[in-house]
């Protein structure tokens, strides 16, 4: 940082923003350039640099691109909490939700060459994608979670089969279909993390 208080009220800030799911550690503040000694700390912490008002002296940019070492630069305090808090998130494995498509039920089976298990299905309720997951499920128990290896309508590629519409429906490395079954459609949506604050 520039000026000793600031550096103080940086290290304090940064610290504050650390929740459950991820903490931030202050390794070292200090005033003035960013030297050389900085960036081998970082380096052998695997941390980044924060430079506030502050940037690097020559010596320590080429030591910073040559061990790959990141120095982020900033002159205001809300930026940089707000890339902080928006690198804090990408530390979080994604969340998935999981989203009802359709439902279909397995009127009939038919068996084809060099296809094997083809469903015979009627759409109950919403709609089934070609490019949704499904669940296969028997007398409610989930037999099957995959994907369609084929959707057809009248013998034509369907990219998607509506309620009150009949289909043909094979599955991906599933043959173990029976009249009665119901396969449900859903897909699968990334949900924005949260740290946990």
């Amino acid at each position: 940082a520039d000026v000793g208080g600031t550096a103080e009220v940086l290290a304090e800030t940064l610290q504050k923003l650390s929740t459950e799911k991820v903490q931030i550690r202050v390794i070292s503040a200090g005033v003035g350039a960013i030297n050389e000694s900085d960036v081998d700390l970082a380096d052998a912490s695997n941390a980044i640099i924060i430079g506030f008002n502050v940037r690097p002296d020559r010596k320590a940019q080429e030591r910073a691109e040559q061990e790959k070492v990141d120095i982020r630069l900033h002159t205001i305090i809300y930026e940089l909490t707000d890339e902080i808090k928006k690198a804090m998130l990408g530390m979080l494995e994604p969340v998935y939700r999981e989203v009802f498509r359709g439902r279909a039920e397995v009127k009939e089976i038919f068996r084809i060459a060099k296809v094997g298990t083809v469903a015979g299905c009627v759409v109950i309720e919403g709609v089934i994608p070609r490019d949704a997951e499904v669940r296969l499920l028997r007398d409610n128990v989930v037999v099957y979670t995959g994907r369609i290896e084929s959707l057809k309508r009248f013998k034509n590629d369907a990219s998607e089969v509506r309620q009150g519409q009949d289909c043909g429906m094979a599955l991906a490395n599933f043959q173990d279909i029976k009249p009665g079954d119901v396969i449900e459609a859903f897909v699968k949506e990334k949900v924005a993390p949260d740290l946990g604050v």
